[in-house]
C-alpha cells in the first residue's frame, strides 16, 4: 500500500528518468535493426497515410527498420489481447484508445516502463496526457509512464443541422444543459417521420454491451452530468458508497433506457461496436450522436454540402445542475509489451515520434481528428484554431482550451478492468431486456465495481 500522491510519484519517477535522457531525440544506429510495429487503422485514409509517412521518415532518419501493420481498431484490440495471452508480442503497439487494455496490464507488470522516452517532453504534456499515460505497477510498487502519449481526443455532439431545421426546430435553441440536448433533439423524430423519413431515429445512443469504448465513454459523461464525477478520485479511491454517485448512476441509466424504450434510439444500439454508430450517422439513420473525436465529420469531408453546411459539431456546455461541464480527455500513443524482442528500436521510434514537430505534422496530416498531447502546439499553430473546417474549432475549444479531466483509468488501473467488462452496458440490458429495476441494476453494477477495485489495491 502506497500513500504517496499521484503527482509526487510522477515527479519522482521522472526525476530519475531524466538523468538518463539522451541528448538527441533519436539515434541513428550503425547497424540497422528491425522492430515489429502494430498500429490502429484510421477512420479516414489521411490518418493511415500520415502513419506510414512517420514510419518512413523515421526509417530514413535512423537507419532502423519498422515492419509495420495497420489494422482496424477492433482487430488490433483483439490481436493485442491475444499477444498478451500467448506471449508472442510485437515490439510496439500504437493505439488511439488503449484504456481498456493498458491500465490493468501495466498493473500486472506486462508493459514496459517508458519513462525514459517521455522524460524529455514531460514538462510540455497536458495534465490529462500525463494522467492517462502513467499507471501503477504492482511489481515495482510505483507509478510510471507506460504510454508514450502522442494524441488526445474528446467527445462532442454530432448533429445533422439540416434535419433539425427540417423537423421545424432550431440549432440555436438547443438547451445548454446535458439532458436538455437529448430531450430537445428527440423531438425531431416524429416530424421527420411524418415527412416521409420513416426509418429515422432521433438519437444515436451507444448503450451497447459490446464495446470496447463508446458505451463506457457515453455513460461516464452522463454520470458527470448528473453529479457523479467523484466516483473515482485522483488518489485512486472508489466512492460507490457516496449517495451522490449512486443517485447520479441511477438517473443516468433511467434517462438512457427511457430514451431506448421511447423508441427514439435504433433497437440494434444494444449490440453496436465502436464504428456502428458512425456508420449509422453517415446513413442518416438518426439525427444526433455523442461520439469521440471528429471521425464522424471527417469521414464525410469529400461531401462538401454535408461537411461544410449540414453537419454541426457541438460541445457539451453545462451539467444538469447548470454548472460548467468539463470534458473527459483520453491519450493515445505507443506502448511496449513485455517480451518484445527489440525494445531499443521501439523506444527509439517513440522518441522520434514525440518530437513536437513530428507529432504536429502527423496529427495535422490526419486532419485534426486527434489533437497533440502538447497543448502549446495547438496554441502556436493556427491550423488548430482555424474555422476553415467548421467542426475543428468547437472540438479544440472543448478538448484543449476549456478545462478538462482525464479518463478515470488515469486514477486507478481497476477502472480499466471494470470498463473492459462492459458493466454499464450490462446494466442497460438488465433494465431493457430483463425488466430489472434501475436501482437494482445500478446496485449490481456498483457491486461489481467494488469487487474489481478490491482486487487492485494501490
Amino acid at each position: 500500500m502506497i500513500s504517496m500522491s499521484r503527482r509526487s510519484v510522477i515527479r519522482g519517477s521522472l526525476g530519475l528518468a531524466a538523468t538518463g535522457t539522451l541528448a538527441r531525440p533519436y539515434i541513428a544506429n550503425a547497424q540497422a535493426k528491425t522492430a515489429v510495429f502494430w498500429a490502429g487503422q484510421g477512420f479516414i485514409p489521411e490518418e493511415d497515410t500520415a502513419m506510414r509517412q512517420v514510419c518512413e521518415d523515421y526509417m530514413k532518419a535512423s537507419g532502423n527498420k519498422l515492419d509495420y501493420s495497420l489494422m482496424p481498431f477492433m482487430a488490433l484490440n483483439q490481436k493485442t489481447i491475444s499477444a498478451l495471452t500467448s506471449g508472442d508480442v510485437p515490439d510496439l503497439v500504437f493505439m488511439d484508445a488503449p484504456e481498456t487494455i493498458l491500465p490493468q496490464n501495466a498493473w500486472d507488470d506486462k508493459i514496459i516502463d517508458v519513462s525514459d522516452v517521455v522524460a524529455p517532453y514531460e514538462s510540455q504534456l497536458s495534465d490529462t496526457a500525463k494522467l492517462c499515460s502513467t499507471f501503477y505497477n504492482k511489481a515495482t510498487k510505483q507509478r510510471s509512464y507506460f504510454l508514450c502519449p502522442i494524441k488526445q481526443g474528446t467527445t462532442p455532439f454530432h448533429i445533422w443541422g439540416d434535419l433539425v431545421e427540417k423537423a421545424g426546430l432550431k440549432m440555436e435553441e438547443i438547451p445548454k444543459n446535458w439532458d436538455g440536448v437529448w430531450t430537445y433533439l428527440k423531438q425531431t423524430q416524429a416530424p421527420l417521420r411524418s415527412k416521409g423519413m420513416r426509418k429515422i431515429y432521433a438519437c444515436g445512443l451507444q448503450i451497447t454491451t459490446v464495446g470496447p469504448n463508446d458505451g463506457n465513454n457515453l455513460f461516464r459523461h452522463f454520470l458527470i452530468a448528473n453529479g457523479g464525477e467523484g466516483i473515482v478520485t485522483p488518489d485512486g479511491k472508489l466512492h460507490t458508497d457516496d449517495p451522490k454517485v449512486r443517485e447520479a448512476a441511477i438517473k443516468s441509466v433511467e434517462f438512457m433506457t427511457n430514451l431506448y424504450k421511447e423508441g427514439v434510439v435504433p433497437p440494434e444500439a444494444l449490440s453496436w461496436n465502436d464504428a456502428d454508430d458512425n456508420n449509422a450517422y453517415h446513413e442518416k439513420l438518426f439525427v444526433m450522436d455523442f461520439d469521440g473525436t471528429l471521425s464522424t465529420e471527417l469521414a464525410m469531408i469529400k461531401d462538401k454540402q454535408a461537411f461544410y453546411h449540414d453537419m454541426k459539431t457541438l460541445a457539451p456546455v453545462n451539467k444538469n445542475d447548470g454548472t460548467p461541464m468539463k470534458a473527459q480527455v483520453n491519450a493515445g500513443g505507443g506502448y511496449i509489451l513485455k517480451g518484445a524482442k527489440n525494445v531499443e528500436v521501439a523506444k527509439d521510434f517513440m522518441k522520434y515520434f514525440m518530437q513536437p514537430k513530428v507529432m504536429n505534422a502527423n496529427l495535422k496530416a490526419g486532419l485534426g481528428r486527434w489533437f497533440p498531447a502538447i497543448p502549446q502546439i495547438v496554441k502556436d499553430d493556427p491550423f488548430w484554431t482555424s474555422t476553415e473546417m467548421p467542426c475543428l474549432l468547437p472540438y479544440i475549444t472543448e478538448g484543449v482550451l476549456n478545462p478538462t479531466v482525464p479518463l478515470y483509468n488515469g486514477y486507478s488501473p481497476a477502472w480499466g478492468q471494470f470498463e473492459a467488462e462492459q458493466v454499464w452496458g450490462i446494466a442497460h440490458a438488465d433494465v431493457i431486456k430483463n425488466n430489472m429495476k434501475v436501482a437494482d441494476a445500478i446496485d449490481k453494477a456498483l457491486k461489481r465495481c467494488n469487487e474489481v477495485f478490491a482486487k487492485i489495491t494501490i
